[in-house]
């Protein structure tokens, strides 16, 4: 996006200025919207186009709209190249490296939120946050029991603040990501902690389903949906 001049950024107000900061043009559609809706590339070694999550690599960002279908036209069609001016190549994987990379960030980030007392696990727990409307985010594990999914999931949907629902991860990497073992019903209690893994996990839906598919008859809202 066009930098102001020295005159208008002086008259700007810090509410603007700070819009304008969160705000990007996506590379390949052309529009303006915020950073939470797109990921940032930045050029790497050799001339390679490299994913850039947390937009702190050093470099001039090109932005992509977070879905699938944005970062393979960008790769396919040259966007990166241009945008920058300069000989760049992109992996035909890089949105494969996109969700690798989110699912990574989304797992760490639940691990820190246990540590930070934002993450309550295991059935009794989770319920009776759900009941007293706390829980902004239920994270139930893609393997786990039918019945006991059902069960959770009919507390979430009678409670005063109902959830959004992520069954992106099986037992195992919910067990690492937390340290424990048997991880199967998990809620992000709501929070500026769950407010920042919301923006990951809206960016992962654009490159992968947040539920499985054989939840299809007990799908709840999914974090695009809501």
């Amino acid at each position: 996006m066009t930098a102001p001049s020295v005159n208008a950024a002086a008259r700007a107000t810090p509410r603007t200025l700070a819009q304008a900061a969160r705000e990007r043009r996506d590379i390949v559609s052309g529009q303006v919207m915020g950073e939470g809706a797109l990921v940032r590339f930045v050029a790497g070694p050799e001339g390679l186009v490299v994913p850039d999550l947390a937009a702190k690599l050093p470099g001039r960002g090109m932005w992509v709209a977070a879905d699938r279908v944005s970062v393979e036209t960008a790769a396919r069609k040259g966007h990166f190249a241009r945008s920058a001016k300069a000989k760049l190549a992109a992996p035909a994987d890089l949105a494969d490296q996109v969700e690798g990379l989110l699912r990574r960030r989304l797992l760490e980030s639940l691990g820190l939120a246990k540590r930070a007392g934002e993450l309550i696990s295991g059935y009794e727990k989770v319920a009776a946050a759900l009941n007293a409307g706390k829980v902004a985010w239920l994270v139930e594990a893609a393997d786990g029991a039918a019945d006991g999914r059902r069960k959770i999931l009919n507390v979430a949907r009678k409670s005063p603040n109902p959830p959004q629902v992520l069954g992106l991860f099986n037992a195992e990497e919910l067990g690492l990501a937390l340290g424990a073992e048997n991880v199967i019903h998990t809620a992000f209690l709501a929070g500026r902690g769950a407010d920042h893994w919301t923006r990951d996990v809206r960016r992962l839906a654009g490159f992968s389903p947040l539920l499985p598919e054989s939840w299809r008859e007990e799908r709840p809202s999914e974090a695009g949906g809501t």
